[in-house]
């Protein structure tokens, strides 16, 4: 019986041609080879499961074939190629830097490359996750990929490589691997399918890939799971069962809720996705993408924007042609909103509850599209029979005269219980018009169409905002100052020793200058500057005043005591001191 082989592993490119997804950057390396034009050093970055390490071996079998073709291919025929295959050439040594990161391992490496090749005409040496090496081991590598001999070609792979030292980086021909799309993972795992015999529906194969995040490597681990689950026959429905993905068939159904404005059928759905064990916060930052992809997916010219394959392209241009722009617009806003507020929400279940009923109510009249829920909502319908309404003249008709003060949230509430049984039509008020939330003052509504649109204050509006402080002030006051937010932040140990060294200087009547030492000094000045200036001028009573921030160029930086010579400098200068500490028996903590 033939031994079971992954598909990550049995279908692993072995020509430049097999390579999903980087077709740029292998037509680069092939050119290169083609015209013998290599470099001694190349690092290959990108995420995990791009194609790093499979374009590194397939790179050094090439360069080593005998026969390589026109297009740069190797042969697959000539003796380095069939030993490459075998995994017996001598030519290609491969190292994991994760578990070989050390200055000895460095060391054994560069008197392997001392050894010139047997057959071939390279030796190529392979250094997976190249960023774990250790700072020594870094610098012990400098001057051997600087200078190699002639023979030897260095292919470094890194997932993080602004954990590269730039040394290393200046000595390297830098390739960056793209993530793959969903529609080069959707064709490669079709191709896969068929060759294994297996049955497998386009739209399952859009959830894998999605899964897959971009790496080819996880699509086909994922492929391999979902095949063993379905037996050979892989559905759409078999792909969310064993891989529990919250895919776009839960958010079809919300958009339907939303639509008939349906608050408690929404949050029944709600509740089953979180039965099924999904995140809060993974599903309302779902909930957003969807609808952003929803928005593109209007316009047949942004639709390639969405990353999936052309049907489930189709089927979201189907669903979005539902929607206006206006409610998804403000659907997202309320999305985001939800994120940024949910970790601060003690109560998590109710933020999203609210988020989705908001959502569900349609757009406010007023063209505030805004997150604030505010605007005339439509009332949630309730189970019981409705008791007999007692129609009322609407709000349109009624005499200037005759209608009562607007009091603040006077259209979400009724302003008597009698009034619960009787149904009013909303005031309605058009494009360019405000509506009046605050009793007195008229607030500026924000629209798509509109833009923003200010009135001004009735006569009898009082402006409310704080008169700007000018108190004059000495210098002497302002040092003062200084040190009460020293002294009240003692925690801030970094800062408000930068503080004391660094005393204020009067240079007008609100400005000042405070001179650091260095560039991180000044960073860390700037980044506490609105705390800092908030309470000296709470302490002045000016709103005016501001510093300048000088790096000391001239002179050497002051020299800071440490603990112990702080103590030594004390017994010097009070020699009593020492028989004080011998007495105590103190020592520094």
């Amino acid at each position: 019986m033939e031994k079971y082989l992954v598909s990550a592993r049995k279908y692993r490119p072995a020509t430049f041609a097999s390579v999903v997804g980087q077709k740029a950057l292998t037509t680069t390396l092939k050119n290169a080879v083609a015209t013998n034009r290599l470099a001694h050093s190349y690092l290959f970055c990108g995420s995990r499961g791009v194609g790093k390490t499979s374009c590194a071996r397939i790179f050094a079998k090439t360069i080593n074939c005998e026969h390589p073709t026109p297009d740069g291919e190797a042969c697959n025929e000539c003796e380095s190629c069939l030993d490459f295959n075998r995994g017996t050439s001598m030519n290609i040594v491969e190292l994991d830097a994760a578990s070989n990161n050390g200055v000895d391992d460095m060391r054994n490496l560069i008197e392997q490359v001392q050894v010139a090749p047997s057959r071939g005409r390279y030796r190529v040496f392979i250094v997976d996750e190249v960023h774990m090496l250790s700072q020594a081991a870094f610098n012990a590598f400098l001057k051997t990929l600087e200078e190699p001999p002639s023979y030897v070609v260095f292919i470094l792979a890194t997932t993080e490589k602004q954990k590269i030292i730039p040394t290393i980086l200046s000595r390297c021909q830098i390739y960056d691997f793209h993530r793959i799309t969903i529609q080069d993972m959707v064709d490669h795992l079709s191709f896969v399918a068929a060759s294994e015999g297996i049955n497998v529906e386009p739209a399952a194969l859009d959830i894998i890939a999605k899964k897959a995040d971009g790496a080819m490597r996880d699509a086909l681990s994922i492929f391999d799971q979902v095949a063993a689950s379905a037996g050979g026959n892989i559905t759409c429905l078999a792909a969310r069962e064993s891989l529990n993905v919250l895919d776009w068939e839960y958010y079809n159904r919300l958009l339907e809720c939303f639509l008939k404005n349906d608050v408690l059928t929404s949050w029944t759905i709600y509740k089953e996705i979180r039965d099924n064990g999904f995140d809060s916060l993974f599903f309302i930052n779902g909930l957003g993408a969807y609808l952003r992809d929803l928005m593109v997916a209007r316009d047949p010219a942004t639709l390639t924007l969405i990353e999936a394959g052309n049907e489930t392209r189709q089927a979201m241009a189907a669903m979005a042609a539902k929607c206006t722009p206006d409610f998804l617009y403000r659907a997202m806003c309320l999305c985001n909103d939800a994120d940024l507020n949910y970790r601060n929400a003690s109560n998590k279940q109710f933020l999203i509850e609210l988020t989705l009923a908001k959502i569900c109510q349609p757009l406010s009249p007023s063209h505030n599209n805004g997150s604030t829920g505010e605007g005339q909502l439509k009332p949630i319908a309730a189970t019981a029979a409705p008791a007999p309404q007692q129609h009322t003249q609407p709000a349109q008709q009624q005499p200037a005269a005759a209608r009562p003060a607007a009091t603040p949230h006077s259209s979400h509430m009724p302003k008597t219980p009698a009034a619960t049984n009787s149904t009013t039509t909303p005031q309605r008020t058009t494009p360019g018009q405000s509506r009046m939330t605050v009793s007195g003052m008229k607030i500026p509504t924000i629209s798509i169409r509109h833009g923003a649109q200010e009135e001004t204050a009735t006569p009898a509006t009082v402006s409310r905002t704080s008169p700007r402080r000018s108190q004059p002030f000495s210098e002497d006051a302002l040092l003062s100052a200084w040190n009460t937010y020293i002294s009240t932040h003692p925690q801030a140990h970094i800062l408000i020793n930068t503080m004391r060294a660094a005393a204020p200087a009067l240079t007008s009547r609100t400005r000042f200058t405070v001179t650091v030492q260095n560039q991180i000094q000044l960073e860390l000045m700037e980044a506490n500057r609105s705390e800092i200036m908030g309470c000296i001028r709470d302490a002045l009573a000016n709103d005016e005043v501001d510093y300048d921030i000088i790096v000391n160029t001239t002179s050497s930086p002051r020299h800071t005591l440490t603990d112990n010579e702080l103590l030594e400098k004390m017994k010097t200068e009070a020699p009593l001191l020492n028989r004080l500490i011998e007495d105590f028996r103190l020592h520094l903590a």
